[in-house]
């Protein structure tokens, strides 16, 4: 009788988490998308995996702000807004920016050159 009890149970032992490999900590930064919807005003549509948390993704779309800010001729940046969605593994953002040639009014600005090389540094790209 002891016996069937541990075979009824031994299903519910085999379940184990997913193993965590040096693999699934590398992010794997799979591409932007721009859209310019105004002078001033543009959108970041970054997707990528392995991300940690939802702030891997945002910073993903913030170097990307940076990046484009720069190739724009721009040297500066604004936050507007960041929507995140994770779904099987797949983190996407969608992000919008101001860009400008001086430092904008606000909380949220960000010196483009200044982001780039930190985003450089810390392996992640920019546009």
């Amino acid at each position: 009788m002891i016996r069937a009890g541990l075979i009824a149970l031994a299903p519910l032992c085999a379940c184990s988490e997913p193993e965590i490999t040096a693999e699934r900590l590398i992010p794997d930064y799979r591409g932007v998308r721009t859209s310019l919807l105004d002078n001033d005003l543009v959108q970041f549509n970054v997707e990528m995996t392995n991300a940690l948390s939802t702030q891997d993704v945002s910073d993903y779309a913030q170097c990307a702000a940076a990046g484009y800010t720069l190739i724009r001729g721009y040297g500066f940046a604004r936050h507007v807004r960041t929507n995140v969605n994770e779904e099987g593994g797949v983190w996407q953002a969608d992000a919008v920016y101001t860009i400008s040639p001086s430092l904008p009014r606000g909380l949220r600005t960000i010196d483009a050159e200044v982001e780039a090389a930190n985003c450089a540094e810390k392996g992640i790209p920019t546009v």
